[in-house]
């Protein structure tokens, strides 16, 4: 594996992809997080979703979220509210709110996806409709 110049730089070639748990034709890479600089209070990640993917409904229990589209276009929805993004929009989901994300464009989606608190793929970090209680 390539040397970055720094311990605070991260190249994205350099960090190994993951498909997360309740997404289709999904590949995260965590550039900022305690394996990569030592970050104790967020997680950035880089997605790249495929034609048909995203994220099935759920929510993060005490975690907010927020994610900028670079490439692609996608549907949002959170707490019955659906948008359409494009390259350079932002969404915010709020912290135990339901949502979902879908690839709307027959390129392929990449966005940045914030993390605060980190949540680093931990199933105890995720409620699925199911689970909720919320109306």
């Amino acid at each position: 594996m390539p040397t970055t110049p720094s311990r605070y730089l991260v190249r994205s070639a350099d960090v190994p992809s993951y498909q997360p748990a309740n997404h289709h034709h999904t590949f995260n890479q965590r550039l900022i997080g305690p394996e990569t600089v030592g970050a104790r209070q967020m997680e950035v990640l880089l997605g790249t979703l495929h034609k048909g993917g995203g994220a099935l409904p759920h929510a993060h229990p005490g975690i907010e979220q927020a994610c900028y589209l670079l490439e692609g276009t996608a549907r949002a929805e959170v707490e019955g509210e659906a948008f359409d993004m494009v390259p350079g929009d932002m969404c915010f989901f709020p912290a135990d709110k339901m949502h979902v994300f879908t690839v709307t464009s027959e390129q392929p989606v990449k966005l940045l996806v914030v993390y605060s608190p980190p949540y680093g793929e931990s199933p105890d970090k995720v409620i699925r409709p199911e689970a909720s209680t919320q109306p």
